[in-house]
């Protein structure tokens, strides 16, 4: 496994196995990798011949008083996991390598409606921030394909919108989500919860499966559903809910029913203590 920390040594490696005929892929992370990370790397890894997983934490993607400086970092942990997965080149770069002019004086990519909806509401710069450092990436990298993990849904619907508009030749592709064994969504960010917190958070895990339930047994009133999807979290004494919707999966447009031919896609938020987790079901085919 290779490690690199500069573009140039970054674009040298992949460039090699390019010359040798090998497909590439990217797995983009922040690090404290866990194991939705490494299955992750696994489709990465069956989906072309050469696995590529980026190392970064990205300041542009964090706001004021977010967690960015203490977002867990733990590198040597991650570079055993990643050779251990059977990944090629692990790119990790510093925040100066990726934003040499700084992140104030840097050029965004902005994806209107998208960004500002959901998630966006909550972090306003955020998904301009993932936006930018992950078409960063493909432009250092050019993989033929790049695997994200379904739990950030917004995040997969607005980086496929972006690669559509700006004509990026990658295929995206989307990782179911990865849970522990009593439903909650994998999160480098659990590691925050204490253990009142962490029974809380099952709410939405509960959420979500009622909301898929009533759906599959007739219930098509999206406000309903909505409803359903509220109740578990808000009657849960360590969770904030910040918003539980219905929405068409491709455009993150609010419903107002759920039809027939239309995927439906439940989104859910909510803070416990400090932490805030997110978490989404499909509704409908």
């Amino acid at each position: 496994m290779q490690v690199a920390t500069t573009i140039p040594s970054a674009r040298q490696a992949v460039e090699q196995a390019r010359a040798e005929g090998r497909r590439i892929g990217l797995v983009p992370t922040m690090g404290a990798l866990h194991a939705g990370h490494l299955a992750l790397v696994e489709e990465c890894r069956r989906l072309a011949d050469y696995a590529a997983v980026s190392i970064f934490v990205n300041p542009a993607q964090f706001g004021p008083g977010e967690d960015y400086d203490r977002y867990p970092r733990v590198l040597e942990d991650d570079l055993r996991m990643c050779e251990a997965a059977g990944v090629d080149l692990v790119f990790k770069p510093s925040a100066d390598e990726m934003y040499p002019r700084g992140v104030p004086d840097a050029t965004f990519v902005e994806v209107p409606g998208l960004s500002h909806v959901f998630e966006g509401v909550i972090r306003p710069t955020h998904f301009r921030g993932v936006a930018t450092v992950v078409l960063g990436l493909f432009e250092i990298v050019r993989p033929d394909v790049a695997v994200f993990g379904q739990k950030d849904y917004q995040q997969q619907a607005l980086l496929r919108r972006m690669v559509e508009d700006l004509h990026v030749p990658v295929e995206i592709v989307v990782h179911p989500i990865v849970r522990e064994p009593d439903g909650l969504a994998m999160s480098s960010r659990n590691i925050y919860l204490d253990p009142d917190q962490r029974r809380g958070s099952l709410a939405l895990r509960r959420a979500l499966e009622a909301a898929v339930a009533a759906v599959a047994a007739g219930e098509s009133d999206a406000d309903r559903v909505r409803q359903i999807l509220r109740s578990p979290i808000e009657s849960e004494g360590a969770a904030v809910l910040d918003y539980a919707e219905v929405v068409d999966a491709l455009s993150l447009e609010k419903l107002g029913r759920i039809e027939p031919g239309r995927t439906a896609v439940a989104l859910v938020a909510a803070r416990f203590g400090k932490t805030r987790l997110i978490d989404n079901a499909r509704l409908t085919e």
